[in-house]
């Protein structure tokens, strides 16, 4: 009778185990844990734990010019695919992953102008080859979790002359955003202007001579009110009679 130690197998923790009995391989995957498992059966050990190949590729842009990318690709074993992995790639699936990682790469970024990979599109690019691998890798039995493009390497002097493009269009936005921040000032101006110009003219249309005699006794008696005023003296324009007000005394005198 085999022993219990024969009997039970231990799967660590982030893998799962592939069961093989003379040959034929389980398509039920075992979990991490301890199991009951045929004795003459062999497990294998598959980790599921995240993987990150990192990769100095040479590519070309659309134009042919040579480009070398520093990307990274991280992945990791479909649980659910572990026996079928083992079945058709074995044990070690490193260089097919690179190999499809490669090949994408260079798909994408030869139809993107060199411009565009070192400064403007890396994201895209980055997102284009993200989704490809997600749609490929899978069918091999592993996940994309996410593509990196770390860095892109390229003549000097076609760096430098990219450079000095970039310098330049960002000048020439700043010069942009400076004209039209003027632009809007002046409008703000002539608009302001506008309703003072319309303003005035609504009040010295209004000003009749009645008016501005009202305004002129008003601000006359505003002024008799005060503590510090003592006499005021309001004259006729038609030489008439002037009018003396003594605010401490409270009297008037013609």
């Amino acid at each position: 009778m085999p022993s219990i130690s024969r009997l039970l197998v231990t799967v660590p923790p982030g893998n799962v185990g592939i069961v093989n009995l003379f040959g034929k391989v389980s398509d039920n995957t075992l979990d991490s844990g301890v199991h009951v498992v045929n004795p003459f059966a062999k497990v294998l050990n598959f980790s599921t734990r995240l993987k990150d190949i990192k990769e100095n590729i040479d590519t070309t842009s659309q134009e042919g010019l040579s480009l070398n990318l520093d990307v990274s690709l991280q992945y990791r074993l479909d649980p659910q695919k572990a026996a079928i992995v083992y079945k058709t790639i074995g044990t070690d699936e490193k260089q097919l992953i690179i190999s499809r990682f490669r090949s994408t790469v260079r798909a994408i970024t030869a139809n993107y102008p060199a411009s565009a990979i070192y400064s403007t599109k890396r994201q895209e690019i980055v997102q284009k080859i993200d989704q490809q691998l997600t749609q490929e890798i899978p069918n091999l039995g592993f996940i994309v979790d996410q593509a990196l493009l770390r860095n892109v390497k390229m003549p000097e002097t076609l760096q430098t002359a990219i450079q000095e493009k970039l310098k330049a269009e960002q000048e020439n936005e700043q010069m942009k955003f400076v004209l039209e921040k003027e632009r809007q000032e002046a409008e703000r101006k002539t608009i302001e202007a506008k309703g003072i110009a319309d303003a005035q003219k609504i009040i010295s249309g209004g000003l009749t001579n009645q008016v501005l005699q009202l305004r002129t006794i008003e601000a006359t008696e505003k002024l008799a009110q005060s503590n510090n005023s003592k006499i005021v003296v309001i004259g006729s324009e038609k030489g008439g009679i002037p009018i003396l007000i003594q605010p401490d005394s409270g009297t008037t005198k013609p």
